[in-house]
């Protein structure tokens, strides 16, 4: 499938994608629907499962083909890659493994989404100090705003790859490298753009990312990036059978992790799921992370165009940087009520999302993906401005 091919026959695109027959789904910032193959994966899988062993109907190399797609995704190596479930546990496996003193600190946002900020804040508890990134604006955090917060004492930075309402995507390279050379070690929340954008964990040490957005996965299925040069560092803090050495299933007298990040993994894989989330990750590298990244832009200038001619009113404005773009843009009418502008567009089948901020404004979120097409777009845009 390529992006050209799948909008040049229709009856095609609705066929791989089915929420397209009747609905225009631009929510994928929040659950996204499953793509007829990922669906059918799952319930093949299921089938299968009802008269054999739920471990033995898949092929042996399952887990580390998946682990390899995964891997490829994040330009990773197969071995930095746990796939441990949402991105809320592999933050949480970062926050309670990281050996931190007390009178060192942590650095996040206070308004990221509280995935990436409820981890950190528990660390207090151990003497930790956690402080707030403050840049001038919502979500729109550039180098400075973090250098700001570090210093000597500083364990971490936590970032999310892109911010979940303001769509604005920090320059993980540069924040990478600046805090590496401090010997500062950098997690990313990558939820809002793995799937949508190229990833580069080039200057990042932990990445975690659940499957239900971008990556047209299903719920609960997600990865832990961890660099190899960082695992030694990052206890883990789950145990079982799997991630402990045990032969034959028996218990041995001393602690003894797999040599990679299977360490993070410590029981048995949540499968079902799993099984899903590989026939995303293999859509989306058979169209192409570069070819999905340079269309979900396109359609983010062509949507934030259009309702800025409308008057309305675009969080963070319509004019980007493209280097900062997510695939989220935010928006509110100048007048009314954008909770029953939301509801409209529910009702005329417009699938978006409503997000409030810490000042109580609200938001419509738009966040097409690559397979919404201009026509479901000019719907959108058609049906909020006649609101």
């Amino acid at each position: 499938m390529t992006i050209p091919s799948l909008f040049q026959d229709e009856a095609a695109r609705r066929r791989e994608f089915p929420v397209t027959d009747g609905k225009v789904f631009l929510a994928h910032a929040a659950v996204s629907p499953l793509p007829l193959r990922v669906s059918e994966a799952i319930r093949a899988y299921s089938k299968a499962c009802e008269t054999g062993d739920q471990e033995a109907v898949l092929p042996p190399a399952f887990l580390a083909e998946t682990r390899e797609l995964a891997a490829r995704l994040l330009g990773a190596d197969r071995d930095e890659v746990a796939l441990v479930g949402p991105t809320s546990l592999g933050l949480s496996l970062v926050a309670n493994g990281l050996a931190c003193e007390p009178g060192d600190n942590v650095v996040c946002y206070a308004d990221d989404y509280p995935s990436n900020v409820y981890p950190w804040m528990t660390l207090a508890r151990r003497g930790v100090e956690v402080r707030s990134i403050r840049p001038a604006e919502l979500g729109r955090i550039e180098l400075g705003d973090v250098l700001r917060e570090v210093d000597a004492r500083t364990r971490l930075v936590s970032l999310a790859s892109c911010h979940f309402v303001a769509g604005w995507r920090p320059d993980l390279s540069a924040i990478g490298r600046e805090l590496q050379s401090r010997g500062v070690r950098f997690c990313v929340d990558g939820i809002q753009t793995l799937g949508a954008f190229p990833f580069e964990v080039e200057g990042v040490d932990f990445v975690a990312a659940d499957a239900h957005k971008w990556l047209l996965g299903p719920c609960g299925a997600g990865l832990l990036y961890v660099r190899r040069s960082v695992q030694d560092e990052l206890w883990p803090t789950v145990y079982g059978w799997h991630n402990l050495r045990c032969p034959d299933f028996v218990a041995q007298p001393e602690l003894s992790f797999r040599p990679d990040a299977r360490r993070y993994e410590a029981g048995t894989a949540n499968l079902l799921e799993l099984v899903g989330m590989r026939a995303a990750l293999e859509l989306l590298l058979e169209v192409g992370i570069e070819a999905i990244g340079r269309e979900v832009l396109r359609k983010r200038r062509f949507l934030g165009a259009r309702l800025q001619e409308g008057g309305m009113e675009i969080l963070g404005g319509a004019d980007t940087p493209e280097a900062h773009a997510g695939g989220i843009l935010s928006f509110r009418p100048p007048r009314g009520d954008p909770a029953a502008l939301h509801q409209r567009l529910t009702a005329s089948g417009i699938l978006t999302s409503l997000r409030t901020d810490r000042q109580q404004r609200q938001f419509i979120r738009l966040s097409p993906h690559f397979y919404n097409s201009d026509e479901e777009l000019d719907r959108c845009i058609k049906a909020v401005l006649a609101g």
